[in-house]
């Protein structure tokens, strides 16, 4: 059986800034988790994007 989140880490969905700007279908998203506590504001981290083929800026989306 899986075990119940305790504490305050969070599972958070990362989604790319570029490719919604490009009007290009399809959606590029990362899942991840993050610590409320040490980071009380959105992440933002450089990811891949397959569709656009290069390294771009992700941020949390909610």
């Amino acid at each position: 059986m899986a075990k119940k989140a305790k504490g305050n880490r969070v599972q958070v969905i990362l989604e790319c800034t570029e490719h919604k700007e490009s009007g290009m279908p399809g959606i590029s998203r990362y899942i991840t988790t993050k610590n409320r506590k040490n980071t009380p504001d959105r992440l933002e981290r450089k990811k891949y994007n397959p569709i656009l083929k290069k390294v771009t800026i992700h941020r949390e989306i909610k």
